[in-house]
């Protein structure tokens, strides 16, 4: 029990340190290496006309910053979607959350070519609801109940579905270059001014997401232990899901797809402290963040000097990660 305080205070007093040196890293190597004297001189003597610093400023520090808000974001959705349905198989990329967000951005493309970045964020979060909705309807139609093989069966099916409908209208509209950002994570293409405006809607997600932590740890406990102690279990749901759809769509809306890492943190944040949800919403947080910071910058080097696409790497990690779990679960929910 004792460990299971200290060792989250120690990820999160290490964690500034360590996104640091994550930054740093991404912003020195790439393609063209710049050095340490250059990032130093274009954060803060900043030339217009130098492309070290242009580069620096509007690519590569961008995308670092983005890399760990997303991850973050996603973690914090996985560990809610956990905790709140008691699947250890719970998470935006299995459960059409992220699917549906990429569906609906997508429509708006072919139906709203104009579309502002706030609106795409908004639809985005909307799209992420609209996935939700979809598996936990049909779940709710299954006999026996949304078991974790069944969840990844329907989310497969409906992110599948979602997925194909997607790729068949922008062919046929021929926008299917522009609709790929959302499929293929590309980091690289960080909008500054996307993630700037992002950030309002991703602090209240947070903000609720902490809020609830306590609720979402005794919702763990099962809805029947949950009324018992007085939860209003349908109204605490409700407040989970909107904060997923908020951390989810604005994931997608920056940055596309990027499947695993709500799957994978919750579980190794779960390992390290236990189930309490005030300590594992933080550190799933701060591992998340972490954890695609450094694929980002793997993602540089495993076929240099090409960048091999941020969604490979993710699942080179989480597909045995995904089997193992699998494997040694089952077919049940965690306790």
């Amino acid at each position: 029990m004792r460990s299971q305080r200290i060792v989250p205070a120690a990820i999160l007093l290490m964690a500034p340190v360590a996104a640091l040196f994550l930054l740093y890293l991404s912003v020195l190597y790439g393609s063209k290496s710049i050095p340490t004297e250059e990032i130093w001189n274009a954060l803060f003597h900043f030339d217009a006309e130098n492309v070290d610093h242009q580069i620096v400023m509007a690519s590569r520090l961008p995308r670092a910053i983005g890399a760990l808000l997303i991850g973050a974001f996603l973690a914090i959705s996985g560990a809610l979607m956990q905790g709140m349905t008691r699947n250890y198989l719970a998470s935006p990329s299995i459960m059409g959350v992220v699917d549906g967000s990429a569906f609906l951005v997508t429509f708006a493309m072919i139906l709203l070519p104009g579309t502002n970045s706030a609106s795409l964020i908004a639809l985005s979060m909307l799209g992420s609801a609209l996935g939700a909705a979809l598996v936990f309807g049909l779940g709710r139609l299954t006999p026996g109940g949304l078991t974790p093989v069944r969840l990844a069966i329907l989310g497969t099916i409906v992110g599948t579905f979602l997925s194909g409908v997607s790729a068949a209208a922008a062919s046929y509209f021929q926008i299917s270059q522009g609709v790929s950002f959302w499929y293929n994570a590309k980091l690289h293409a960080m909008d500054p001014a996307m993630l700037k405006l992002a950030l309002p809607f991703a602090i209240v997600g947070l903000t609720l997401a902490l809020l609830l932590a306590k609720s979402v740890t005794v919702m763990s406990l099962g809805d029947d232990v949950a009324a018992g102690l007085g939860q209003r279990t349908g109204l605490i749901k409700v407040l989970i899901l909107l904060a997923v759809v908020i951390l989810t769509g604005v994931s997608v809306a920056l940055a596309g797809k990027i499947a695993f890492i709500g799957l994978i943190i919750p579980h190794i944040a779960r390992f390290l402290c236990g189930e309490d949800y005030q300590r594992l919403i933080p550190v799933s947080g701060v591992l998340g963040g972490l954890f695609l910071a450094f694929c980002e910058i793997l993602a540089r080097f495993v076929n240099y000097p090409f960048e091999t696409p941020i969604g490979v790497i993710t699942a080179l990690f989480g597909v045995p990660f995904f089997l193992y779990l699998i494997k040694t679960r089952g077919g049940g929910k965690h306790a």
